[in-house]
């Protein structure tokens, strides 16, 4: 593998050091969407040849995948610092990827569609990642067993065989998991016959994934519903495919600069992503503008929560697309903090994604943690800066953002949570005039 493709990532040591109480504010280009580059780098294994994605952000999650995709015979070239990858995926091999790796990313288990049609075998451990809670991968399996794959369970590894193609059949999955459906709709896009997949996730970067395949060969409609059918093809062909703005990004920086007073214009974004975003922060006292693909963030905005139309406590609460997505419900309680009113918060999927609360506290925020789903802010609160410690890339992002909007000095570890999920995270903040340094 071309080493100048791996990003050079943080220490495990390494923190970021933020003064608080500087306006964040100027004009960005969202980083490329983390949770489509990953899928999207594990659909090339599908054909033979050189597949190219642009927009790839340079993200240890990324560097990761790419290491495993070198242990079974990949060769990754790069352009663009980074952002443009060139997938060579002729010599794969059955050998099989570093178990200390998969066991880090979650984005791992999607390489078993790939190594299935073109080698008959992956062996792969329970996948990694954030740890918000239990997220089963059941779904995944079951999906995998419907389409012909042979599963078995040894020394906590998951070895699944396939002898000949993926059998089209009709999948009725038990929850909307963007994985699985990723997982499913990769194998039945290389299957024997017709495949139906009810019950599928719809979310951004499912779309573009789908989209990837089409260009690829497969024959994938319904994109973007929750019924995806697929016409199984012989064999997919490399394509050139460009990785989707990620909208979780797009909301980050959106919550911060409202919170730090800044005037922010983000570029090239797609508007029809955020139009559930955009509802739940106006709820939340944030005023967005959008002018063709441009989102803007006017500056010293005074944030009020609004009350539901009788007068009740309004209510946050995170649902599979189009809902509000999970990933910004750590974002939109920080949020909360510096608005003016009492809402509900109701994390429903992952009964860990609230556990950051306790730093939030220390630090002056005026929330009551009811149980492991369910949190009540009232605001605003000044935040006094304090040593904190990231638990997972979203909770992270949230306690930057709780420290740019501070009185003093904040000092955050675990940076490298942070840096499974975004892009040079404290370099693009200083650019928009951020205090905040890696140390």
């Amino acid at each position: 593998m071309n080493e100048s493709a791996i990003p050079s990532g943080s220490g495990p040591d390494d923190c970021f050091v933020v003064e608080g109480g500087r306006p964040v504010e100027g004009e960005i280009t969202p980083a490329g969407n983390k949770n489509e580059a990953l899928p999207a780098l594990c659909a090339t294994l599908l054909a033979s040849g050189e597949s190219i994605l642009e927009n790839v952000p340079c993200i240890r999650d990324v560097t990761t995948l790419l290491e495993m995709l070198s242990d079974v015979g990949v060769i990754v070239g790069s352009e663009d610092g980074g952002h443009t990858l060139r997938i060579h995926t002729a010599g794969l091999s059955d050998r099989l990827p570093s178990r200390d790796l998969a066991r880090t990313i979650r984005g791992s288990f999607l390489l078993a569609p790939g190594l299935l049609a073109r080698t008959g075998r992956a062996v792969l451990p329970r996948p990694g990642g954030d740890r918000i809670g239990r997220r089963r991968i059941d779904t995944h399996l079951m999906a995998l067993r419907r389409l012909g794959a042979r599963v078995e369970t040894r020394e906590r590894q998951y070895h699944l065989a396939l002898e000949g193609r993926f059998q089209g059949t009709d999948i009725f999955l038990d929850e909307q998991s963007v994985m699985a459906t990723e997982n499913a709709v990769m194998a039945a896009a290389v299957a024997e016959g017709h495949t139906r997949i009810a019950n599928a996730a719809s979310e951004p970067h499912v779309r573009g994934l789908c989209n990837f395949l089409n260009a690829m060969g497969a024959r994938i409609s319904g994109i973007g519903s929750n019924m995806l059918e697929i016409e199984g093809v012989d064999a997919l062909r490399p394509a050139r495919h460009r990785i989707g703005p990620d909208h979780i990004e797009i909301g980050s920086l959106v919550a911060i600069a409202a919170m730090t007073g800044g005037e922010l214009t983000l570029r090239d974004v797609e508007p029809d992503d955020l139009r559930m975003l955009r509802m739940v922060f106006a709820r939340l006292g944030v005023e967005t503008e959008l002018e063709g693909r441009a989102l803007s963030v006017p500056g010293k905005q005074e944030l009020v929560i609004q009350d539901d139309l009788d007068g009740a406590i309004p209510k946050v609460d995170d649902a599979p697309w189009p809902g509000f997505p999970s990933d910004l419900t750590s974002i939109a309680l920080v949020l909360a903090t510096q608005s003016r009113g009492t809402v509900l918060i109701h994390e429903k999927l992952f009964e860990n994604r609230l556990f950051f609360v306790d730093r939030l506290i220390a630090m002056g925020g005026r929330v009551i943690l009811c149980d492991p789903h369910r949190a009540i802010v009232n605001g605003p609160t000044r935040l006094q800066g304090d040593t904190l410690t990231s638990p997972d890339i979203r909770a992270g992002m949230a306690l930057i953002a709780a420290a740019l909007c501070a009185r003093g000095r904040s000092v955050i570890m675990n940076a490298h949570q942070v840096d499974r999920g975004y892009e040079a995270v404290d370099e693009r903040l200083r650019s928009l005039g951020a205090d905040i340094r890696r140390t």
